[in-house]
């Protein structure tokens, strides 16, 4: 076997002067993990004898992607949001924060900036045929008392699978609110029960999924932000139960204790109690928020929404 190229004492000075590290300047930890990265870069192309051509498909690929604004779609794609919760779920289990509504990944489709409301909404605006659903829960701290005035921000696809903003056949903010909790830290919603979705079937995430003999469905699901004063922000979103992708999604989002009943009603007593004229669908979800805590990294993630104008 021929020694590694990449340790000969040529490549270890470029990676030196590439990050950086030869001089002063700059952001230390940044150098680090730009030598790193260009390092295991390197290491790839020769372990996997990666040619020229080969390696500017892969060029040609991820500016492919950035162009289609697909970015958000890839990460959770290759499970790196996921990976990203599972070692927030690590740091707060040796900060002693354990039990409570389990995270989850965002997501690439939020929009900032939805109405607000008190106690309820509705979040669609009645153009769109489908399954009513009512949810309800209340917002509780870990030790079982409510949260009240916590704002719970909601977010789904339509029956198409497709969300306002990025679907320009929608109303602005359709399928999204803001609700503040009541003093008993309960909320409700209307909406119309979501469909699952898939990658654009010509797009760059699926066709790195195709090359990986993978599927771009997700199930059915409502994303959430609950945040209140004085509480570690909780990002989750909960999964509709009986989708065929339920276990099986491409985002790798779907957790224990994310997947509510639902209850299909048609009782006619049922229906004319909620002040409706057809059968609809119920889920009841409660959020358990944790305290601040000095202790464990914050759940406050910076990172760039799309804003409605």
């Amino acid at each position: 076997m021929s020694a590694s190229l990449l340790n000969t004492q040529a490549v270890q000075a470029l990676l030196t002067k590439v990050s950086g590290l030869d001089n002063d300047s700059g952001n230390p930890r940044l150098k680090q993990i730009v030598h790193r990265v260009v390092a295991d870069i390197f290491r790839t192309i020769e372990d996997f004898d990666v040619q020229p051509d080969e390696f500017w498909s892969a060029m040609s690929y991820l500016t492919a992607l950035g162009q289609a604004n697909e970015t958000g779609l890839l990460i959770p794609c290759l499970g790196i949001e996921t990976f990203l919760d599972l070692r927030m779920d690590e740091a707060e289990k040796k900060a002693g924060v354990e039990g409570g509504t389990p995270r989850t990944i965002e997501g690439p489709l939020y929009v900032a900036g939805a109405p607000m409301t008190k106690g309820e909404a509705r979040l669609d605006d009645g153009s769109e045929t489908g399954e009513i659903l009512l949810m309800d829960g209340q917002v509780r701290d870990i030790d079982g008392k409510p949260v009240a005035h916590a704002i719970v921000d909601v977010w789904h696809a339509n029956t198409l699978g497709g969300y306002s903003f990025f679907d320009p056949s929608q109303p602005k903010f359709n399928l999204r609110r803001r609700i503040e909790t009541d003093a008993e830290g309960r909320y409700r919603f209307r909406s119309l029960l979501p469909s699952g979705y898939a990658c654009p079937p010509d797009g760059q995430t699926q066709k790195l999924l195709t090359q990986l003999g993978r599927h771009g469905h997700r199930p059915a699901h409502i994303h959430f932000f609950v945040s209140a004063p004085g509480y570690r922000k909780l990002t989750t979103q909960i999964n509709i139960d009986g989708d065929e992708y339920l276990h099986d999604d491409f985002a790798f989002a779907t957790r224990d204790g994310l997947i509510p009943a639902v209850r299909h009603q048609t009782d006619p007593a049922a229906i004319h109690a909620a002040g409706l004229n057809a059968p609809f669908a119920e889920i009841t979800f409660d959020f358990v928020m944790h305290r601040e805590s000095a202790t464990a990294p914050t759940t406050v993630v910076t990172r760039a929404h799309a804003e409605a104008a």
